[in-house]
């Protein structure tokens, strides 16, 4: 089983920027295509951001030209940059597989520890 291990969040003022990493075990990262969630208190979780194998990536309406996500094959690692943040943007962020890149439902393997990301200031 793949073990997912996100780090980067932390407490920043509006305005700020965060970089996310996630880690995944295993041999089969480079397959899958990869999504960042997020859930926020009270909220369901959703995604905000993904990336195919082939770096194809999309994103939610409400980060888009704010977060951008990226992959590295060889550290079995995806990344989110975070710029401009809003304290909406505050929440617990995962990340995972995605079953099927059409769409945001779905996952692959079993949830990480996710990592807090606070805006506030």
């Amino acid at each position: 089983q793949v073990q997912l291990v996100e780090s980067g969040g932390g407490l920043v003022q509006p305005g700020g920027s965060l970089r996310l990493s996630c880690a995944a075990s295993g041999s089969s990262f480079s397959i899958y295509a990869m999504g960042w969630y997020r859930q926020a208190p009270g909220k369901q979780r959703e995604q905000v951001a993904a990336i195919d194998s082939g770096l194809l990536t999309k994103y939610a309406d409400s980060v888009k030209g704010r977060f951008t996500i990226s992959r590295d094959n060889a550290k079995n690692t995806v990344y989110l940059q975070m710029n401009s943040l809003k304290p909406e943007d505050t929440a617990v962020y995962y990340c995972n597989a995605k079953r099927s890149w059409y769409t945001d439902y779905g996952v692959v393997w079993s949830w990480g520890q996710g990592t807090q990301v606070t805006v506030s200031s």
